[in-house]
């Protein structure tokens, strides 16, 4: 009887899983393996933990319905491969390939210690690395040309996977979660994508999926989802084309591991960012969301208090450290990356990137969000401020988004003391923009 070992990472499913079909079709019997990376479990907040054990646990679950268990074990997973081969007698190991630069390094010493023993798959992805090309055979710097190419590209085959007897033996078992469960998908996702492109930069509303956590650790077959929703309509092309900038960011970085670390663009990382007593204060009300904005608070106490935030005010609070207080993006991405539930490295990393400027098809340097005008037109009744804000709730929605512009006597009549119960402005709009061009015109000798 053959034995192949699966290597459960980021793809916590048995649907659609190339590395799962793969084994199970190819051996008589398979052993399911999550290694528990202490470093990197660590490293994560308590959000994405939360996350990946309950994913694992979905798994665990979904195992025991074919009569097996997922081996669990905490270990450095080139040495704990390079054994359970011989202990199992294994033939193979089967595994879902990935593109940070960890993981890069990672992989690069299992296939060392295993002699090359595993079969990489590409299961977090619709399309392949190396599958969306430009005409010279390189990827493309910009995101349209790449989702034109993306679009046509036919989806890979589903994943089916085998008959093969599964291994009941689950090794230290998951370990428990921490605190509350994270974020879950908004129900009724597929109904909503029919009007995704009008509701999903609406923080108040329930107008996105939700699904960046299932997606981020495997839960959900990137491709299945294509294929269910697909680009009939407006809406679900709008959805499906968030799939496609999630796969470019990807090949991105497998490109360039480098990506949470430098510029994509390195010209940009000429830039003096704010540094000293002042700069740690304005970063400490950053996180803690008492800059004085509204918008911008209301993203950083969601975020704190949930591990998600909206994915247009994750836009708006990241730009307000980088081009209203000058702090280097870097900072930022590393703050996400610790608390979002959904933290995906290339994606994270590319996101802030565009915000900066600094990335490939990026945000203009000279573009700088006015947070009031894009709190008055995302959030016009104020309510998901309210949500998050509740010290400015009895603020009549004319004046929330902006409560030192606000009459002394309304701000009484509404109990809000600004300096005492809500922060005035941390920095001065105009002020901060003209600070910011100068910075990156210095940097790029303009």
């Amino acid at each position: 009887m053959s034995t192949g070992i699966v290597w459960f990472r980021r793809d916590l499913r048995l649907d659609d899983n190339p590395a799962w079909a793969d084994a199970t079709r190819r051996h008589d019997h398979v052993v399911p393996l999550l290694v528990i990376e202490p470093a990197l479990l660590g490293s994560a907040g308590p959000y994405r933990r939360n996350a990946f054990l309950q994913a694992a646990r979905t798994l665990d679950r979904d195992l025991e319905g074919r009569g097996g268990r997922l081996h669990v074990i905490s270990a450095n997973p080139a040495d704990a491969l390079a054994k359970l081969m011989v202990e199992h007698g294994a033939e193979g190991v089967f595994a879902n390939a990935d593109v940070s630069r960890w993981s890069q390094r990672r992989d690069r010493a299992v296939d060392a210690a295993t002699g090359g023993a595993v079969t990489w798959s590409w299961g977090t992805l619709v399309h392949p690395p190396g599958s969306v090309l430009t005409g010279k055979g390189t990827l493309s710097k910009v995101f349209t040309p790449f989702w034109r190419r993306w679009a046509k590209l036919p989806l890979p085959d589903e994943a089916k996977p085998g008959v093969a007897t599964v291994s009941a033996d689950p090794g230290s078992g998951v370990p428990t979660l921490e605190g509350r469960p994270p974020i879950t998908a908004t129900t009724g996702w597929d109904q909503l994508v029919e009007r995704y492109g009008e509701t999903r930069d609406i923080p108040a509303v329930e107008g996105t999926s939700r699904l960046s956590t299932a997606l981020r650790f495997g839960e959900v077959s990137p491709r299945r989802l294509t294929e269910l929703i697909g680009v009939d309509t407006a809406g679900r092309e709008a959805f499906v084309r968030q799939l496609a900038w999630r796969d470019w960011y990807a090949h991105m970085t497998l490109d360039f591991p480098e990506i949470s670390r430098r510029a994509v663009r390195p010209e940009y990382d000429a830039i003096q960012w704010e540094r000293g007593p002042d700069a740690e204060r304005d970063f400490a009300a950053w996180q803690a969301g008492t800059t004085g904005y509204p918008i911008v608070d209301a993203g950083m106490r969601e975020l704190a208090a949930t591990g998600w935030m909206h994915n247009r005010v994750r836009m708006l609070t990241a730009s307000f450290l980088v081009k209203h207080l000058l702090i280097d993006w870097r900072r930022g991405e590393r703050h996400f990356r610790h608390l979002l539930s959904d933290a995906d490295p290339s994606q994270n990393a590319g996101n802030w990137q565009w915000v900066a400027g600094t990335g490939l098809d990026a945000a203009p340097y000279f573009r700088i969000f006015n947070p009031v005008t894009q709190s008055r037109r995302f959030d016009p009744d104020g309510t998901y401020i309210r949500r998050w804000v509740p010290e400015l709730a009895g603020l009549d929605p004319s004046m929330i988004h902006a409560p030192w512009e606000t009459p002394p006597l309304d701000l009484a009549a509404a109990g809000v003391v600004l300096d005492d119960t809500y922060p005035a402005p941390i920095v001065d709009h105009s002020l901060a923009r003209e600070r910011t061009l100068a910075a990156y015109a210095t940097a790029l000798g303009r």
